[in-house]
C-alpha cells in the first residue's frame, strides 16, 4: 500500500479550535448535547436564533449568490432545504462546486445513532437531503449507522454511530444498539438510496485497517483540554466521550475507505468530503478540519441545517422514546391527525373569531414550520402562510393540510421499507467498490504535494477568530491548571519540610 508521509505530530490546542465553542449568546444554548433557545421574560422559550449561532461559529451563510452557482454548476433547481434556508449555512460548499466543475472526485457523508426500532420524521429529514445530494452531484456516499444521541441534521439530531449510542447513553447495551443498527439501517435504505454509490457502515463491524490507523491519527492530535472547550466534558466525563470525536472525524476521509477510493494515500488524502448536518454538529467537524490540516488532509465541507421542533413547539424536543413528541414513520394516516389535532403547538388565536380578526403567527406554529420540510410546491406554502398569517386559514385547517402532506410522505416510506431484508442491509453494508460518474477519474487524480495548504489553511490556522466565550473558558481552564499546579508544589513543600523536621 503506498501511503503517505505523515506530517509531524501537532496536536490541536484548545485555542486553534476557531469558532467551535458552544453557543450561548442570548440564553440560548447550542452544542452536540444541548439545544435550547433564549427563555423570554414571560418564561416561554423563544425560536432558535440562528444568525447569533453563525456569528459565534464563524461560519458563512448561503446567500442567493451561492444557490444561483450551485443550479448554474449542477444543472439542477437547488432542494427546497435551500431555497427556503432550512440549510442555512456551509463551511467551503464552494470548493465542493469547484470540484464539481472540475469533475474531480469527492464524497458525502452522514451518520446514524440508532436508539430505537422505528425512526420519526425529524431522522429521516436528513437522509432526504442527503439523498438527493448524492443523486444531483452523482456523489459516493458513505453512511455510519452505529454511534449517543446527539443532534439530528435537519431540525434533529444526528447521531453517528452504534458505538457514540453506547458511550453517551448511560442505559443503553451494546447488544441493544447493534439490533437497532440493522433496523435503523433498513429505514436508511428505504429512502431511495442507489445501492452502487453507497456504503453504509457500523463502527462496531469496520473498526480496524485504514479506518483505525486515521482514528488513531486523529486521537493524537486533539487535547483532552480541546475536548472540554469544545464539548463540554469534564472530569466525570468517560473517555469513551472524549476519544469518539477521533472515530467520528476518521469517517470523513476518504484514505479510512480503501475498497471505495483505492489505497494510496498520496492520492486518497487530498479528495474531500460534504458533510450535511444540524449546526449543533459543527463544534465535531470544526475540530475535524483543524487536524485535516495538521495530517494536510483534504478538509470536509459542511452544510448546516437548523431544527425540526417536536410536536408540542419551539423548543422542545423529538424523542423516539416519547410517542407524544413526534411523527414515526411507522404511523398510520390516522395516528397522524390525531397526534397533530391533539399535540401540535398552534400559533392561533384562542377563538377562531379572534383569528380570523388578528391572523396566526406561522413561525412558531409547528404545522405551518412541518410544511415548510415537507410541502414541496413552494407557491401552496406562500400562499398557507399568507392565507394563516392573515386568518383566512383556521388552526384546524392547516392541522388538516400538514396531517394529509406527512401521512402522504409516511406511507410511500412504509411501502418501501416493507421490500427491505435482510440480504438487502448486507448488500448495502458489503465492502465493495462503488461506482459513481466520477469512479473512473480516481485512477488519473494527480498526486499532490503533501503541503499544509491543500486542505485549506495552516494547522494552526483555523477558520476564524476566537470567541469571547471560547477565550473565557480557555482562560477559567488555565487558572484552573495553575491552582492544580500551585497547590501540588505546596504539597511537595510541606512534605519536604515534615522529612526534614
Amino acid at each position: 500500500m503506498a501511503s503517505a508521509p505523515e506530517a509531524p505530530t501537532a496536536a490541536v490546542p484548545a485555542e486553534a479550535v476557531g469558532d467551535a465553542a458552544p453557543a450561548t449568546s442570548g440564553g440560548q444554548k447550542v452544542d452536540p448535547w444541548n439545544v435550547s433557545g433564549e427563555v423570554g421574560t414571560d418564561g416561554k422559550v423563544k425560536a432558535i436564533d440562528y444568525k447569533k449561532i453563525v456569528d459565534e461559529f464563524g461560519t458563512k451563510l448561503i446567500d442567493d449568490a451561492l444557490l444561483e452557482r450551485f443550479e448554474r454548476v449542477t444543472g439542477h433547481k437547488p432542494h427546497h432545504f435551500l431555497r427556503r434556508q432550512i440549510v442555512f449555512s456551509h463551511r467551503d460548499l464552494d470548493l465542493i462546486l469547484d470540484r464539481v466543475e472540475k469533475k474531480e472526485p469527492f464524497f458525502i457523508y452522514t451518520g446514524r445513532g440508532p436508539s430505537s426500532d422505528s425512526m420519526h420524521i425529524g431522522h429521516v429529514i436528513p437522509f432526504q437531503l442527503t439523498k438527493w445530494l448524492s443523486d444531483v452531484l452523482d456523489a459516493p456516499l458513505v453512511v455510519c449507522v452505529s454511534r449517543p444521541v446527539q443532534r439530528i441534521p435537519l431540525g434533529l439530531r444526528l447521531t453517528w454511530g452504534q458505538d457514540e449510542k453506547f458511550l453517551f447513553s448511560e442505559k443503553r447495551t451494546v447488544e441493544e444498539v447493534q439490533h437497532y443498527t440493522r433496523e435503523n439501517a433498513k429505514d436508511i435504505i428505504a429512502i431511495g438510496f442507489n445501492p452502487e454509490r453507497t456504503f453504509i457502515f457500523s463502527d462496531y463491524d469496520f473498526m480496524g485497517g485504514a479506518f483505525y490507523k486515521n482514528i488513531t491519527r486523529v486521537a493524537k492530535r486533539i487535547t483532552v483540554n480541546t475536548a472540554k472547550a469544545v464539548f463540554g466534558f469534564d472530569d466525570s466525563s468517560n473517555i469513551g466521550k472524549v476519544h469518539f470525536a477521533s472515530i467520528q472525524a476518521s469517517s470523513a476521509f476518504a484514505n479510512s475507505f480503501p475498497h471505495i477510493f483505492g489505497e494510496d494515500e498520496k492520492r486518497t488524502t487530498q479528495i474531500p468530503c460534504l458533510i450535511p448536518c444540524a449546526i449543533d454538529q459543527d463544534p465535531y467537524f470544526r475540530v475535524t478540519r483543524d487536524c485535516a490540516a495538521g495530517l494536510r488532509y483534504a478538509k470536509p465541507s459542511l452544510i448546516h441545517s437548523r431544527f425540526l421542533d417536536a410536536l408540542q413547539g419551539p423548543g422542545s424536543k423529538m424523542s423516539a422514546s416519547i410517542e407524544s413528541s413526534a411523527i414515526f414513520m411507522k404511523d398510520t394516516p390516522k395516528q397522524i391527525q390525531n397526534k397533530m389535532n391533539k399535540y401540535a403547538f398552534s400559533g392561533g388565536k384562542v377563538t377562531a373569531e379572534e383569528q380570523r380578526a388578528e391572523g396566526a403567527d406561522p413561525d412558531v406554529d409547528v404545522s405551518y414550520q412541518y410544511l415548510r420540510f415537507f410541502l414541496e410546491d413552494d407557491e401552496e406554502l406562500a400562499k398557507i402562510r399568507e392565507d394563516y398569517r392573515t386568518g383566512k386559514m383556521l388552526t384546524g385547517e392547516i392541522k388538516k393540510r400538514c396531517a394529509e402532506e406527512l401521512a402522504k410522505y409516511c406511507t410511500a416510506f412504509q411501502e418501501r421499507r416493507a421490500k427491505v431484508d435482510e440480504s438487502t442491509v448486507d448488500l448495502f453494508m458489503a465492502r465493495r467498490p462503488l461506482i459513481w460518474g466520477g469512479s473512473e477519474t480516481l485512477k488519473s487524480l494527480p498526486i499532490r504535494e503533501a503541503t499544509a495548504g491543500n486542505g485549506g489553511e495552516g494547522a494552526e490556522g483555523g477558520d476564524g477568530k476566537m470567541t469571547k466565550n471560547q477565550l473565557k473558558k480557555l482562560e477559567k481552564q488555565r487558572q484552573i491548571e495553575e491552582k492544580k499546579a500551585a497547590k501540588a508544589k505546596e504539597k511537595e513543600a510541606s512534605k519536604a519540610a515534615a522529612e526534614g523536621a
